[in-house]
């Protein structure tokens, strides 16, 4: 303990006396409700483990070359739910990235969800909710894409990662999409050790890779409507591809 300068004191208790007569509220910020609240997860040994949930990036500001990235991934999120829609399915878009990504893609239904069908417990919705596009049908999930820019690569697939050690009975197709120049890197992300002890198995057999080339291509195929989800098994690939 030291003690405080005589003006420091002053200027604290004159600070304190005005708070007491005329209080002024500092509400807590989204960020600081997430800190207070304490996640769990039941182990296979029933065992309780503390847990967290990163919330979506917000994209901050970044160079020209970097604003270039972020801007193709935010068209090709546009291109997904586009494709989706056509085929008449219900999409998904994480609220930090909807604004954006409803500037380039204009819904011409109401295929936009504003709140996710799904009964999952809070820590598999708040993971789910952060995750870049979903398709959905109904109550299920049919794909859950992860769109990646250049500079980053990691985040989508550790939040698949995290959704299938949630629930490892969930049957759905995860992709990671990515610009073709980094096919290598992404189905050898995805092969690491880490992922491939899960208890649903290895990340490699439920997550695949689809580059922004064939999204683009796929959204050109005037048959869509006719169409339906299993058509992107043609474009993706499989870390078992590498060798």
């Amino acid at each position: 303990m030291r003690r405080f300068e005589e003006a420091d004191g002053a200027w604290i208790e004159a600070y304190l006396k005005k708070q007491l007569s005329a209080p002024k509220t500092f509400p807590l910020s989204e960020s600081d409700h997430r800190k207070l609240v304490t996640l769990t997860v039941k182990t296979q040994e029933s065992k309780e483990v503390e847990v967290s949930v990163p919330a979506k990036e917000e994209q901050e500001p970044a160079p020209t070359s970097e604003k270039d990235d972020v801007r193709e991934s935010i068209r090709v999120q546009a291109m997904l739910s586009r494709i989706g829609e056509r085929m008449k399915l219900k999409i998904w878009l994480p609220k930090s990235d909807r604004q954006r990504v409803l500037a380039v893609w204009k819904p011409e239904t109401d295929s936009l969800l504003t709140t996710l069908p799904l009964y999952y417990d809070n820590i598999t919705l708040k993971t789910i909710e952060n995750i870049d596009v979903l398709w959905i049908k109904g109550r299920s999930i049919v794909r859950a894409f992860e769109v990646e820019h250049t500079t980053s690569i990691y985040s989508g697939i550790l939040r698949m990662a995290d959704l299938m050690a949630l629930q490892p009975n969930l049957d759905i197709s995860a992709h990671i999409v990515a610009p073709a120049e980094r096919r290598e890197k992404v189905l050898q992300e995805i092969s690491r050790p880490v992922f491939a002890l899960l208890e649903k198995g290895p990340l490699k057999e439920s997550c695949t890779f689809i580059s922004y080339e064939a999204v683009t291509e796929l959204s050109a195929e005037k048959r869509l409507e006719y169409m339906n989800d299993k058509v992107l098994d043609e474009y993706q690939e499989r870390a078992g591809d590498l060798d």
